[in-house]
């Protein structure tokens, strides 16, 4: 049997297979169509999706003996898609290649349209495709998807194509299994002849960014999860416990009070302050937010059991900051997510300034969450130093870029090289910063 693509511009490729539980809420069918049905994505929103089928061809002796009218179901079977966006912008992206851009700029070539691959406005790391029961990502799997990406950047005329917060495991693949070099002169020859019949594989550069990860286990008890907040803090130093527990005390002395509410306990008006307070963090900068209130109502409405949101009160019990989370519903019949059962930190915002707020309800509300539901992890987002202060560890993430045209291959190549050796060695520079006591330090992985 083989392997091959089709392109789709719509979801009809869902009824067609029994299809794995993605590993995080982001990859739900649910959360896509809240995308689709709000806005979020589509032309307008300048995310226009195509969907790369990659279906299992039997062999004309495999289906010969089918009968005619079911022949081609038994002939072409589901195996994966993987989305990819037709972009003219970066926005909603959070790994940055606005240099690029610039280069191509400065020799008269258009970067736009470019081809993504990610969850829009989710910097989380995760699966990129969805699987059909029973599958497992593999070289030929990603091959074919790679395939229809490039048989869609030929369409489109795009530059380039970037797969975004990719787990380890398709980084690995990529690299391993998609050629890392090419010979220049003859890709540049072939581009110039315009023989579309030889075509040339451009290599897949990686690109690694760090994250800051909490991890809900005490190295000093068998990595056993943490019993309470305290049980954490124990395993810092005591001059971060003491700086933690400042702050703790300093939202609550201005008279500032913190609840947290989960799925169907969230209220319209519940939403209704929330999204006040997620444009409030976009308006200070001038900003319109990327999503709209009809998301996160549709949201509540279709992911309820994976759903948290943590609310600052005043004095008066006016709500004044919001912070929303989503995390992974653990399943008692599949070892494997309970096992890596994820607190997600997303949206937050404030309507004005207070002492340590961010800290308290980003951070600390999360941290009590994840150990009271027994949650492996706390992703909090990207970027911030300030997160590994308070106990998050430095983690690698990946991301997979193909450039079309061999002129740049080799300037960005060198570009991607030099950052993952920027990227390692600051990841040991913040690993060393990490405030835990000695018996609770983790161990460096450089490829972690």
């Amino acid at each position: 049997m083989t392997l091959q693509y089709a392109l789709l511009n719509d979801t009809s490729w869902q009824s067609q297979a029994q299809w794995q539980t993605p590993d995080t809420p982001f990859m739900s069918f649910a959360f896509w169509q809240i995308l689709t049905d709000t806005g979020a994505i589509g032309e307008q929103a300048g995310w226009l999706p195509i969907f790369i089928l990659v279906h299992r061809v039997a062999d004309y002796a495999d289906s010969a003996n089918s009968v005619t009218d079911s022949a081609a179901d038994t002939a072409l079977q589901p195996v994966a898609v993987m989305p990819v966006f037709i972009k003219g912008h970066h926005r909603g992206e959070f790994v940055f290649d606005h240099s690029w851009a610039e280069a191509y700029a400065r020799y008269g070539i258009d970067y736009y349209p470019r081809l993504v691959t990610s969850v829009p406005y989710t910097p989380i790391t995760g699966q990129r495709l969805w699987l059909a029961a029973g599958e497992h990502l593999n070289d030929d799997i990603l091959k074919t998807a790679i395939a229809g990406v490039d048989d869609v950047a030929q369409q489109v005329g795009a530059s380039s194509w970037h797969g975004l917060f990719v787990t380890p495991e398709l980084a690995s693949i990529a690299t391993t299994s998609m050629p890392t070099e090419i010979d220049i002169e003859l890709a540049i020859a072939a581009q110039e002849s315009g023989v579309e019949s030889t075509p040339i594989e451009m290599p897949i550069l990686e690109r690694q960014g760090c994250q800051f990860l909490w991890q809900n286990k005490n190295l000093s008890q068998d990595s056993q999860p943490f019993a309470d907040f305290d049980g954490f803090l124990a395993t810092l130093r005591a001059k971060k416990r003491k700086t933690i527990r400042a702050e703790r005390r300093k939202v609550a002395e201005q008279g500032i009070s913190c609840q947290r509410k989960c799925g169907n306990d969230i209220t319209d008006e519940d939403w209704q302050a929330f999204y006040h307070c997620y444009v409030m963090t976009y308006a200070i900068r001038g900003q319109k937010p990327y999503l709209t209130l009809d998301f996160f109502m549709a949201l509540a409405d279709s992911l309820p059991e994976h759903i948290m949101l943590a609310q600052a009160m005043d004095a008066d019990g006016e709500i004044i900051a919001s912070s929303l989370f989503l995390y992974d519903k653990a399943d008692s019949d599949k070892a494997d997510v309970d096992n890596n059962a994820t607190l997600y930190g997303r949206y937050w915002g404030a309507l004005g300034e207070y002492d340590s707020l961010h800290f308290e309800l980003c951070y600390y509300q999360g941290l009590e969450f994840a150990i009271e539901q027994g949650l492996k992890s706390f992703d909090p987002g990207t970027q911030g130093e300030h997160k590994l202060v308070r106990g998050f560890i430095p983690t690698t993430t990946h991301s997979l870029h193909r450039i079309y045209d061999p002129r740049f291959v080799p300037a960005i190549g060198d570009f991607c090289a030099r950052d993952r050796e920027h990227m390692a060695q600051y990841r040991q520079q913040a690993f060393d910063a990490l405030p835990f006591n000695a018996d609770n330090m983790p161990d460096f992985d450089i490829n972690h």
